[in-house]
């Protein structure tokens, strides 16, 4: 395991010791699902179920802040909402093996919700409504804040630092980001203070996944301080699908609607922050044959343009 291949090392033989090292007996089969920031598997076991092993990313999170999101997920799963949550060995969620951090979940299986559906997204409401007030109850010490330092500030610097941003832009992909990042912090300072809470963080359909008994959610790595909206704008499409969904947060919980004016601002960190994290994981092998558009000077062009649009869109 180095800096520039995190998971070098692990191979599928380190993948089923360590879910043996911790108790469960494999049977041999082992699935990579889609994750890029971490390592994440389906393992079958002896007995003829599934488990899900995650891999953290070596230096991305501390112990401390794993342990949050681990005791977060553990305390919505234990306040009966569908979060699958990890499970504990011993006491601990948090386990190690041949120097990798690592969790380990029930396979909770499902289908993406249907966003066009008012039924689906009102349902999704309420339960982001269950959610943020849980989150309310306390704090994040070690997990930071949805705010410009993480997402512009700190990705804009990893990609100005990356042999991946082509030399000839780097002045252009400056300003844009600076315009970019004014705006954002102008767009905050008009809306003026929101509470803050625990979120999920990266409430996205791929992490929402629907059953016959109805949704649950997965996969809390992104979870943090925020601004209850982050949680919302992602399953929205549109403004009938955001009305959908606060038609249900509201029967659990009261919503504060000066945050929608927040959500182009949320969606410019999110974009500023997706092109930083292509090109500080540009090390890994997983991201220029996951990402090879991001190697092309016209897709840095787009994205500098879009960062002015959005700059625009903000003022």
């Amino acid at each position: 395991m180095t800096a520039r291949a995190p998971y070098a090392a692990l191979s599928p033989d380190v993948v089923l010791a360590a879910v043996e090292a911790a108790g469960p007996w494999t049977d041999g089969r082992l699935l990579t699902l889609n994750s890029y920031e971490n390592r994440v598997f389906q393992i079958g076991l002896e007995d003829g179920g599934f488990l899900v092993a995650k891999f953290y990313r070596p230096d991305r999170w501390t112990d401390e802040a794993i342990s949050e999101e681990h005791a977060f997920a553990l305390e919505l799963a234990g306040a009966e909402l569908p979060m699958v949550a990890p499970m504990a060995f011993d006491g601990h969620t948090l386990l190690r093996h041949e120097g990798f951090r690592y969790a380990l979940y029930p396979r909770r299986g499902g289908r993406a919700p249907s966003l066009e559906s008012p039924e689906q997204l009102q349902w999704l409401g309420r339960l982001l409504a269950r959610m943020h007030g849980i989150g309310a109850r306390a704090r994040f010490e070690a997990r930071g804040t949805l705010d410009r330092a993480s997402m512009v500030t700190a990705p804009v610097q990893a990609a100005l630092s990356s042999s991946l941003l082509p030399p000839h832009l780097h002045d252009a992909y400056r300003r844009a980001s600076e315009r970019a990042g004014d705006a954002i912090d102008a767009r905050i300072h008009a809306v003026g203070p929101v509470s803050r809470l625990r979120l999920h963080g990266d409430c996205h359909p791929g992490n929402v996944l629907w059953t016959d008994n109805g949704p649950h959610f997965v996969d809390l790595d992104d979870a943090r301080t925020g601004p209850a909206v982050q949680d919302l704008w992602m399953l929205a499409g549109d403004d009938a699908a955001m009305d959908a969904l606060l038609d249900g947060y509201e029967q659990f919980r009261d919503f504060d609607r000066t945050e929608l004016a927040l959500i182009p601002a949320l969606r410019a960190m999110r974009q500023v922050h997706y092109a930083g994290w292509i090109a500080q994981r540009w090390h890994d092998p997983a991201f220029p044959a996951a990402f090879p558009f991001a190697a092309e000077a016209r897709w840095w062009e787009q994205h500098i343009a879009d960062l002015h649009d959005m700059a625009d869109d903000l003022g």
